[in-house]
């Protein structure tokens, strides 16, 4: 990859997270860790130069791969050639703003996996870490829901992702994972893996969607007004998880739009069977939910 990079005069450029993964042992465990049957359409996040997108398409029934640097595009157009039409290469950044993603490709992807008879959406990745977490959350809360997510973070991003409560790294990115998703860490990476090496560790986290938990809690968090169920719970994490280091109680004062006293915060808080003096990290995934019944 290296010999690659330099025969065609490219560097990485920091301002776009570009790490290139260089271990050829970890990308397999990565695609191992993907389990994928040609029943898989699968969003590849950060082409780079091809190197995974080749073994994707291997195994996958299509691969819609997205990348925003255009020289890589180009010589990631090189490297699959003859992979036939299973394979989409798109120039495009995978993210509209940071709370959406870019449509064009969502919608590519889906016709990837109308086309090739795919059952089931997966990605598969090495996230560039500018947008990691916009990513994964995206597909989570808006959709399309993949069946699978597999992909090559920092290891303090894994850390949140699978954090327990009462953890330090235990936060709204760990709720919102946990609360509709099987969370686990494949492996540490440490940063010689990469060219150029990062100043931190990395790991293959691993989301398996749990369509049973997301439709209890769409069904918990559903209003005839406002935002959908999970835009609900993600806003009103993102709020709660503002104000860590109050105790639940002064942080439900502070949400945006409240205009509960503390009496009444109280009493809700009774009625839920929550203690206002606790802080929001020490509590599991259905006390968060039942908070978000009651102030979300």
């Amino acid at each position: 990859m290296l010999a690659l990079l330099r025969a065609n005069g490219l560097e990485a450029k920091s301002k776009l997270g570009q790490n290139f993964l260089v271990d050829l042992n970890l990308m397999d465990i990565v695609v191992r860790a993907a389990e994928l049957t040609r029943d898989d359409a699968v969003l590849e996040v950060g082409t780079g130069t091809g190197s995974l997108t080749g073994r994707l398409v291997e195994l996958a029934g299509a691969v819609v791969s997205a990348e925003i640097d255009h020289a890589l595009h180009n010589l990631a157009k090189r490297s699959v050639q003859g992979q036939g039409d299973r394979v989409r290469l798109i120039l495009s950044d995978i993210l509209r703003t940071k709370n959406e993603l870019n449509r064009s490709v969502i919608d590519a992807w889906l016709e990837a996996a109308k086309v090739a008879g795919a059952s089931r959406l997966k990605l598969v990745a090495n996230l560039p870490y500018a947008v990691a977490v916009p990513v994964m959350a995206n597909l989570l809360v808006a959709g399309p829901v993949p069946a699978l997510q597999v992909g090559m973070v920092q290891w303090e991003i894994a850390e949140r992702l699978a954090a327990k409560p009462g953890e330090e790294a235990f936060g709204s990115i760990s709720v919102l994972a946990q609360s509709v998703a099987k969370v686990s860490i494949v492996r540490k990476i440490p940063p010689k893996a990469f060219f150029p090496a990062p100043k931190v560790d990395s790991a293959i986290v691993r989301l398996e969607s749990d369509p049973v938990a997301r439709a209890a809690l769409e069904a918990r968090l559903a209003t005839p007004e406002g935002p959908g169920p999970m835009e609900r719970w993600r806003n009103f994490l993102r709020d709660l998880y503002c104000h860590r280091r109050k105790n639940v109680r002064g942080a439900l004062v502070s949400l945006p739009g409240q205009n509960m006293g503390k009496p009444e915060i109280d009493a809700k808080l009774a009625a839920a069977g929550i203690d206002g003096n606790r802080r929001a990290e020490t509590m599991g995934i259905d006390e968060h939910l039942r908070l978000c019944e009651v102030f979300g």
